[in-house]
C-alpha cells in the first residue's frame, strides 16, 4: 500500500471572524484533543451541504430547497433563482461546492433531486453566485432514468484534481440497477465542467453503457472528498443493515452492490452471494452495524494538530462524528466523538481557518465549529 504523509495548511484564523456566534460553546473531550463545539449558525431547516466563500462566509443548502449565506452568526434569506426541487423523503436540495477559480468567475456547482417524467432523479447544475441570487443556472447532468419514490439520491459533488466534476449517486432503492451500465443509478459520475463526457471515461463510445460512468456497484453515496495529497477521490456509501463502506473508486471498477455486501437486508435476509466475488472490489473500510454515514472530510488544518491527516465522517444514526486514522490507504484506528451534541451529523467540512465544521440534520439544524478548548 502507498503511504501518505499529511501536512497542514496553516491558514489564517481571520476567516473565522465572519462566522462568530454568541452561543455558549460546548466542551467535548476526545481521545487526542479537548475541543469546543461552537454554534456559528442555528435554525436551519435540515442543512445538507456547505461551502466556504473566499471571504470566510459560508454557503449552506437546506434540503427542502433553500440556499443561504451565514455571516456573523446570521443566516441570510434564501438565494433567489434556484430550480424547483423534489422535496420528499431523502430528496431535495443537496450538495454545493465552489469552482477552484471562484474568485474570478463566481461559479458554484450544486446537486438536487429534480422532479419530472413521473418521478425524480439527481441533477447537477452550475450557477454564478450573485450575493442574493444565482444567475445563469445550467443543468450539467441529469440522472437517468427518473423513478418514483424518495430514497437514495446520493449525492456529493467534488471538483477533482483533474479539473473534472465527480458526482456520487444512489441507486434510488432499485438494487439491481447498480449493476446496470445502461443506467446512472448506483454510479459514480465524472464529467467536464460544461457537462461534456471526458474522452478518457471508461465507457465512452459504448452503446450498452452510459458514458458519464466512472465506477459502478454503489448503493447510496453521501460522502465524497478529494485526498489532499494524492488527489484521489474517496467516497463512502450506505449499506443496508450493516455494510456501510469507504471506497477509493478506480476507473471502470465494480464495487459490488447488491451482489456482494458486508450487510444484510432489513428483514434479516441475506443479500447477494456474500462478502466477495470475482471481479468485484473490497472496501477500504466497512461499518457493521451501520452508522448511516453522511459528509466526509480530511482535516488539513493546524489548530488541532493531533487530528491532522485524519478522515472525518458524520453519522445519521448514532449522532456521532467518526475520526478515522489512516496511513496511506491503511486504516489504523477509529474514534467516535460528539455524542454530547445530541444531533445526527449530515455534513463535515475542513475549514479554511484551520477548524473543522459540521452540520446537524434537524428541522432546527446547526452549523458547529470544532476548535481547541
Amino acid at each position: 500500500m502507498r503511504r501518505t504523509v499529511f501536512a497542514g495548511l496553516g491558514l489564517s484564523l481571520a476567516l473565522s471572524s465572519g462566522l462568530a456566534s454568541a452561543q455558549t460553546p460546548q466542551t467535548i473531550r476526545t481521545q487526542e484533543a479537548t475541543v469546543r463545539a461552537v454554534t456559528v449558525a442555528s435554525g436551519l431547516e435540515n442543512p445538507w451541504g456547505m461551502a466556504f466563500l473566499p471571504d470566510g462566509r459560508l454557503l449552506v443548502t437546506e434540503r427542502p430547497g433553500a440556499m443561504r449565506v451565514v455571516k456573523n452568526g446570521q443566516v441570510s434569506p434564501p438565494l433567489g433563482n434556484l430550480p424547483k426541487v423534489f422535496d420528499s423523503g431523502q430528496g431535495g436540495l443537496l450538495d454545493v461546492t465552489l469552482d477552484p477559480d471562484f474568485v474570478r468567475n463566481r461559479i458554484l456547482y450544486f446537486t438536487y433531486a429534480e422532479p419530472g417524467d413521473g418521478g425524480a432523479g439527481t441533477a447537477l447544475a452550475s450557477a454564478v453566485f450573485s450575493e442574493t441570487e444565482l444567475r445563469d443556472v445550467k443543468v450539467l447532468f441529469r440522472q437517468q432514468p427518473k423513478v418514483s419514490g424518495g430514497l437514495h439520491f446520493g449525492s456529493r459533488v467534488v471538483v477533482g484534481s483533474d479539473g473534472k466534476l465527480w458526482l456520487g449517486l444512489g441507486e434510488r432503492y432499485r438494487r439491481d440497477e447498480a449493476q446496470n451500465l445502461n443506467s446512472h443509478l448506483g454510479k459514480l459520475i465524472r464529467i467536464e465542467k460544461d457537462g461534456r463526457v471526458p474522452s478518457d471515461n471508461p465507457y465512452r463510445g459504448r452503446n450498452d453503457a452510459k458514458p458519464e460512468i466512472w465506477s459502478y456497484g454503489h448503493r447510496n453515496i453521501q460522502g465524497m472528498v478529494r485526498h489532499p495529497q494524492t488527489g484521489k477521490i474517496w467516497l463512502h456509501e450506505h449499506g443496508a443493515q450493516g455494510g456501510d463502506e469507504i471506497n477509493i473508486p478506480e476507473r471502470g471498477k465494480n464495487y459490488g452492490w447488491p451482489v456482494i455486501t458486508h450487510g444484510i437486508d432489513y428483514s434479516g435476509a441475506k443479500i447477494g452471494v456474500g462478502t466477495s466475488a470475482p471481479g468485484m472490489e473490497q472496501p477500504l473500510l466497512h461499518w457493521t452495524p451501520s452508522i448511516a454515514p453522511s459528509g466526509m472530510a480530511f482535516y488539513t488544518g493546524d489548530r488541532i494538530p493531533a487530528w491532522r491527516g485524519n478522515l472525518f465522517v458524520g453519522s445519521l444514526k448514532f449522532g456521532t462524528l467518526h475520526r478515522v486514522v489512516v496511513d496511506g490507504t491503511r486504516v489504523l484506528r477509529q474514534e467516535q466523538m460528539l455524542k454530547e451534541i445530541g444531533d445526527n451529523i449530515r455534513d463535515v467540512r475542513d475549514g479554511p481557518d484551520g477548524f473543522l465544521y459540521v452540520a446537524t440534520d434537524s428541522p432546527r439544524g446547526r452549523i458547529l465549529r470544532l476548535e481547541p478548548a
